[in-house]
């Protein structure tokens, strides 16, 4: 398909063929086979799980804060510690990898916090050899006491506790901290770096239609009020607007949109204002409206109005016999998707209310295996050496995964294995790679600002483009694109299974529309799905922010692609070649035609003579030879069938042919803070393509307006002539038989040479005379 586009488009030279290093490359890991635990499309990773509970009848003078030190060989862990008691109760969990132990024993040491000298209180050791191998689904293993020795052998206390061998599986992975991480993790970085699996709340949109407000007084009765009603939720706000009157009543009628997340912890604000002055606004009354006064619905039926009454702030003049009151409609709409990602990476297309779920059952299961990165690019530097603290986040649907962070490691292990049900197939699968930028370089957890994660790639699959029950494992570039150009991050290998539990549902997915009805029955303006998807984001980054581990704003906004609205000039040249890709095979078509019509090939034109006299004779052999042809190419085709799944294409995305400062404008903050010539020259630019696009359009509306025009008598002989040439092709074509009508016009569409004239034909030139609208133009 590349070979028949332009060589030279309107934005430059077309890009050349992406490098073989940004390219899929297929794997062949070892997976564990089997459905243990449901961890068959990873490797199985064997751990010494160590869960310290807690302790009891701790011996020591005074009051102190007492933690537990688990020691392993060279590698150490230590619970939290809990201030001035004897009997504390941790219940933390450490993993130990088992291909790096190194000793036979396992020591658990009880300290006390903030001693000067002597912290030590006793201390136990575990055989490995009595560790018991516990496999998933198996119960869990209760935890016993053991007794605690100081030095001299005496009894401390007491020490309740388990240690096991397990792998990835098991229940208690996700609460363990690593202890042979290459740096020794504290008790507050633990939770910032276990895996963790997140839900994403249930989003609504919020229809506040405001009619009317009644019984507005003024402070100045005989002032003509400039009345506008605000509404609020949390931080989105809307305005009327302003309603110049001066009768004691102002309608509106007007719709405004917000988002809303299950549980509602906000509730609507309503106030009525007054524009005293150009700057300045007065609150004559306002009204608190909780989220259960609105009502549900899932279709178009009428809402119907209420009214309620204001109260007038405190500190404001009063009224005598206030009693403004407001009328508004309030629903919360269950029939659209809140659309949180751009509509065609949604992975999720259901509506808000469950009402509706019943009639489209989950329809198959998509599996992930995050295996491991490796040649990650060096985000920091600990002891003279390239470091980095990398973590995935997997996204689909409601349910978010999150792998643990693997400390100061250029080629982390992850082998976490997560599923998802899938209820419509055309839908994308996302996962993503980033460094952890809350880790210190000693591996303690930042304090201070805090510091944005990096994104070191993303990978997109589309559960459309996998065969069912096949398992796909392939080696995925991490391609960072930033104002410096575009960097290969590292590689990512994955495992993806698409099963599916009915292959019925799976066919007649493709017969409903990918949206809810609604969206399609009273569809939204497009500028407010743009600013309601902004809003959606920022709700989904403050719920997921409080949550523990919280999984950071940026990152949300990386994985719902927050940012994809903004203007980039690469952007727009990788659409144009896209286009102009599409339309490739056209090209091409209409270039055989012309050679045809041109004799280039004698025989191809004899044959194309022959068959099209054929089908004009028979007609009804036209669509069966049609479609049989696109029944052949598609079994031809299958020889080529695609082999790996989609991934980020370099040619396609228009990165290696940009310009340094495209790329710099691309990645500049809103509003710009580059110099007033930076932004001149820009702005220069974004005209001239503005000017192309809008030469390309005034010519297609030129052509669609001189095909009207031959109808209206704009012009009085065009118009003649054209109802002549009308009628004539009428009796014409009515004393002729069809075929004979066919064959001539397609001979003569397909004439030799020798009988073509250089200059435009008749019609083509009759067309070209038409008037247009543009005379219209300023």
């Amino acid at each position: 398909m590349a070979g028949v586009l332009p060589r030279f488009g309107p934005f430059g030279p077309l890009p050349p063929p992406p490098l073989d290093e940004f390219g899929i490359k297929e794997t062949r890991p070892r997976l564990a086979g089997g459905r243990a635990g449901g961890y068959d499309l990873v490797e199985r990773m064997e751990y010494l799980y160590v869960r310290v509970v807690k302790a009891r009848d701790l011996k020591w003078t005074g009051a102190f804060d007492p933690f537990a030190d688990v020691k392993l060989g060279g590698y150490s862990c230590a619970t939290r510690h809990i201030e001035k008691t004897a009997s504390p109760e941790w219940n933390d969990v450490f993993a130990f990898s088992r291909e790096r132990i190194q000793a036979s024993f396992l020591d658990v040491v009880v300290r006390g916090k903030g001693f000067a000298k002597d912290d030590y209180v006793g201390k136990l050791r575990f055989d490995l050899c009595d560790a018991p191998v516990r496999v998933p689904p198996d119960s869990a293993l209760a935890p016993q006491w053991y007794h605690v020795l100081d030095k001299n052998g005496e009894r401390k206390g007491e020490v309740m506790m388990a240690v096991w061998f397990g792998t990835q599986a098991d229940e208690c992975f996700p609460l363990a901290v690593h202890a042979d991480a290459p740096l020794a993790v504290d008790a507050k970085l633990a939770a910032h770096i276990r895996c963790k699996q997140y839900t994403v709340p249930r989003l609504w949109y919020v229809r506040v239609n405001i009619i009317e407000a009644r019984d507005v007084a003024f402070v100045d009765k005989a002032r003509v009020g400039e009345v506008f009603v605000r509404s609020r939720i949390a931080g989105q706000v809307h305005k009327t607007k302003t309603c110049v009157s001066r009768l004691p009543s102002y309608g509106w009628n007007e719709d405004h949109l917000f988002v809303a997340a299950e549980p509602f912890e906000d509730h609507l604000i309503l106030s009525v204002e007054d524009r005293v002055k150009v700057d300045k606004e007065e609150v004559i009354g306002h009204v608190h409206i909780p989220f259960k006064e609105f009502e549900r619905r899932w279709d178009a039926r009428p809402i119907r109005p209420r009214w309620f009454n204001l109260v007038r702030p405190e500190g404001a003049a009063k009224i005598e016999k206030f009693s403004t009151k407001i009328c508004v409609r309030l629903c919360l709409e269950g029939g659209y998707r809140v659309l949180t990602e751009p509509v065609h990476y949604l992975s999720d297309v259901r509506p808000a209310a469950r009402e509706l779920w019943h009639n489209r059952p989950p329809i198959g299961l998509i599996e992930l295996g995050i295996h491991n990165a490796f040649g990650l690019s060096s985000m920091r530097t600990r002891d003279g050496r390239g470091s980095c603290d990398a973590y995935c986040v997997a996204k689909y649907g409601v349910k978010w995964f999150r792998t643990q962070t693997v400390i100061d490691s250029l080629a982390p292990r992850f082998h976490q294995q997560c599923y998802w049900e899938v209820h419509d197939h055309c839908t994308v699968l996302t996962v993503a790679v980033f460094h952890n930028c809350q880790v210190g370089d000693k591996g303690g957890l930042v304090t201070g600002d805090p510091v944005k994660d990096v994104l070191l790639g993303k990978v997109r699959i589309r559960l459309s483009t996998l065969e069912t029950g096949r398992i796909y494992t392939h080696a995925y570039p991490l391609v960072s694109l930033h104002g410096g150009g575009i960097k290969k991050m590292g590689e990512l290998q994955l495992a993806v299974r698409f099963s599916s539990t009915s292959t019925l549902g799976l066919l007649q997915t493709y017969a409903r529309p990918h949206l809810p009805p609604m969206h399609y029955h009273h569809p939204l303006p497009i500028v407010h799905q743009e600013t309601l998807r902004r809003e959606a984001v920022a709700l989904i980054a403050h719920r997921l922010g409080r949550m523990d581990p919280p999984l950071r704003r940026e990152c949300i906004e990386h994985l719902c692609e927050a940012h994809s609205h903004r203007w980039s000039m690469r952007r727009s040249k990788a659409h144009f070649f896209r286009v102009m890709a599409a339309l490739a095979p056209l090209f091409a078509a209409l270039r055989w035609f012309v050679d045809v019509c041109h004799w280039r090939n004698p025989a191809t034109t004899i044959a194309v003579h022959i068959i099209y006299a054929m089908l004009v004779c028979c007609p009804n052999l036209i669509l069966p030879t049609f479609f049989l042809y696109k029944f052949l190419l598609g079994l031809w085709n299958y020889r080529r069938r695609p082999r790996h799944p989609w991934h980020v294409d370099t040619k396609v995305s228009h990165a290696e042919m940009a310009h340094q400062d495209e790329l710099d404008e691309e990645f500049d903050e809103f509003p710009t803070k580059r110099p007033p010539e930076v932004v001149r020259m820009r702005y220069d630019r974004l005209r001239s393509l503005g000017a192309r696009i809008q030469e390309i359009v005034g010519d297609v509306a030129a052509h669609v307006e001189r095909a009207r025009c031959a109808m209206t008598w704009r012009d009085p002989r065009a118009t003649a002539v054209y109802l002549l040439a009308c009628l004539f092709l009428a009796v014409t074509t009515f004393l002729a038989p069809f075929q004979a009508v066919a064959l001539l016009t397609g001979f003569y569409l397909m004439r030799h040479p020798a009988l073509r004239q250089r200059l435009p034909d008749v019609p083509t030139n009759f067309f070209r005379r038409l008037p247009c609208k543009v005379d219209c133009l300023l």
